[in-house]
């Protein structure tokens, strides 16, 4: 399995961006695909993720309100649609994958990573 994300980039404060995750080497339907995101000095956390088989979401509190998170199952990729930008949503974003719905908001859930994509938020 292979998973590519792309779609950061530098944003003013108030700005969008939205990423995109695709995964190749296997057609999911089941499992649960999320974002997490690290920035410089801290661990990894979690953003949001998404079930495969239904439009069930799952949001860190952080990031209610202001991210979206969808998916094309027909493309087998997910989105993240990023609005209201915050300088302290920069960080590099993870897309991941797991066959299962154990624990969505944990990395160690997690079977399959993607490279990471920088989103740089600047004040």
């Amino acid at each position: 399995v292979q998973l590519q994300a792309s779609g950061g980039g530098l944003v003013q404060a108030g700005g969008s961006l939205r990423l995109s995750c695709a995964a190749s080497g296997r057609t999911f339907s089941t499992g649960v695909m999320g974002w997490f995101r690290q920035a410089p000095g801290k661990e990894r956390e979690f953003v949001a993720a998404i079930r495969w088989s239904a439009a069930f979401t799952y949001y860190a509190d952080s990031v209610k309100g202001r991210f979206t998170i969808s998916k094309d199952n027909a493309k087998n990729t997910v989105y993240l649609q990023m609005n209201n930008l915050k300088p302290e949503d920069t960080a590099v974003y993870y897309c991941a994958v797991q066959s299962s719905t154990w624990y969505p908001t944990e990395p160690r859930s997690y079977s399959y990573w993607g490279q990471g994509t920088q989103v740089t938020v600047s004040s």
